[in-house]
């Protein structure tokens, strides 16, 4: 059972039906939440989109854009973060999108789902389940309208249901605070009025008014200004006011002539308290906290959904493997063990960038701006910044980690996407590997590899035969290896370094997976 069906809790359940796992989906509202909130996904989101196939739909709304700037309150360029277009997962790094319009998308896709159901106007009211890990849990709704209690016994639930979330409370998870919370005020505009923009994000580093503003479509634009302790930017001046602070990025007219009338259409105000939380526990039994449920990150890198989405990859397909191939209960503890970290990094990130940009208006907020512009200025920090948002998982049983004098270890990061040539047919990678695990050799693979692939019923693919532009054997060289094994999510787990032959322990991981008999064990395939 999946609480809550925004982008999160509608993901994973796509996701789980690509595994052959039924859902349930209880959600309050009736439909889809009409306003903007989310506007960006990186290159990672959008190869989960992928494989949950409203990927080539999603190109038509999306706008890359070239990255971020870092201006002073003059509008002087202090850094720029320059995005590619085609990054490692095979698509742009940064798109801009309206999230209304990606919410229907993955409507439409769950539609077509016969093992999902969603039942909208229903209010989840409780959610327990027994000391035993693996017991069903009850979950108690009502409909809407309704005060009587009905209930569902499901193998699993999925809290996605948001910052105020139910799920949470019921596993016993607080917040850890992560100190930062900022009031902040959302305006979201269609306009045909000439706007004076990058077509990248724009971060105004201003201690008394510091800003967010970017390109999201063709004629739709977000600003974020921070507010002052008690201001609220309501009230009769409140046109006066908007015009004053987009004034540097567009001329209206004036508030007495309508302050742009239809040419300037304000399609949302909203004031956000920005905050940095993390839940201190994920799981508990059969209960899982994904996206806002689980932590809460300041917008400033544009991370918020993309975490949320990261979880539902992780968890899915793990919870998959339990639920219908039998394996260990214990492979779901990797989930909190995987996750937690990296939204940690992500939320620390952020809060740097509101801190050191833009946040704080003591003495040293100059200063930490002009440290941080004079670094950025130095070869490679931008990109090394960058990257830095997804580094790799840490090691644990699904990471196989090894000490390495030179060179960098593939274990705990993603394959690369390139388009490959199958058949005369020019496909993704992903699309070729399926939904299941994958060995990626450059060698002709020996016996014990074709084992561990029987084991684990994955494919087997020889890089040099999908006669690609080389960016998998490159990859694979840079890494030291001859072969690497891909999970269903496409991070390395285990490599073949090179000239070893095989991969080297697969015991830390068998026994999490259930392998259906030890690899080292396997015939190899005729």
């Amino acid at each position: 059972m999946i609480i809550g069906t925004g982008p999160v809790g509608v993901t994973a359940a796509l996701l789980l039906a690509r595994h052959g796992v039924p859902s349930l989906l209880l959600e309050r509202h009736r439909d889809i939440y009409p306003l903007p909130r989310a506007v960006v996904v990186d290159d990672e989101v959008r190869r989960i989109l992928q494989s949950v196939g409203v990927h080539e739909e999603f190109a038509t709304l999306a706008r890359p854009a070239p990255g971020l700037r870092l201006l002073d309150a003059r509008r002087r360029v202090i850094a720029e973060f320059p995005r590619s277009l085609h990054g490692h997962h095979g698509f742009p790094q940064t798109s801009m999108f309206d999230q209304p319009e990606l919410e229907r998308l993955l409507r439409d896709a769950l539609a077509r789902r016969p093992e999902c159901e969603l039942r909208g106007g229903v209010e989840v009211v409780s959610v327990s389940q027994d000391t035993d890990r693996t017991a069903p849990v009850r979950v108690t709704f009502r409909r809407d309208g309704s005060d009587e209690d009905e209930h569902v016994w499901a193998d699993a639930v999925l809290g996605c249901d948001g910052a105020g979330s139910i799920t949470r409370d019921a596993i016993g998870a607080v917040w850890e605070d992560l100190h930062f919370e900022e009031s902040w005020r959302v305006i979201d505009v269609r306009t045909s009025l000439p706007v004076r923009t990058w077509e990248g994000a724009e971060q105004i580093c201003c201690p008394t008014r510091p800003a967010t503003f970017m390109r999201v479509g063709e004629d739709r634009y977000r600003w974020e200004f921070r507010l002052a302790e008690g201001e609220t930017l309501d009230g009769p001046k409140e046109l006066e006011q908007l015009h004053e602070l987009v004034a540097p990025w567009v001329d209206l007219p004036s508030a007495a002539h309508g302050g742009g009338g239809d040419d300037f259409e304000v399609i949302r105000q909203a004031r956000y308290t920005f905050r940095a939380r993390l839940a201190d526990r994920w799981r508990r039994g059969r209960v899982f906290l994904l996206g806002d449920a689980a932590h809460l990150t300041p917008p400033f890198i544009g991370q918020g959904l993309c975490a949320g989405l990261r979880d539902a990859r992780n968890l899915t397909w793990k919870l998959a493997r339990v639920l219908q191939q039998g394996a260990d209960d214990r492979l779901l503890d990797t989930y909190q063990q995987e996750r937690k970290p990296h939204a940690r990094h992500v939320i620390r990130v952020a809060v740097a960038v509101g801190w050191a940009m833009t946040g704080g208006q003591d003495r040293g907020a100059a200063i930490r701006r002009a440290v941080v512009g004079a670094a950025c200025r130095i070869p490679g920090v931008t990109a090394a910044v960058s990257r830095d948002l997804s580094p790799a998982l840490t090691a644990n049983p699904l990471v196989r980690r090894r000490p390495r004098l030179t060179g960098r270890s593939l274990a705990g990061t993603f394959c690369p996407q390139p388009w490959v040539i199958v058949d005369g047919r020019r496909e993704r990678l992903d699309d070729i590997l399926g939904d299941s695990f994958a060995v990626l050799t450059a060698l002709p693979p020996t016996a014990r590899m074709t084992g561990v692939a029987t084991a684990l019923g994955a494919s087997v693919i020889h890089v040099g035969d999908l006669d690609d532009d080389g960016t998998l054997a490159a990859w694979l060289s840079r890494g030291r290896a001859d072969a690497v094994l891909l999970r269903p999510d496409r991070v390395v787990m285990d490599t073949v370094p090179t000239g070893t032959g095989d991969f080297t322990d697969t015991a830390a991981w068998a026994p999490l997976l259930h392998t259906a008999r030890r690899p080292a064990e396997a015939r190899p395939a005729p």
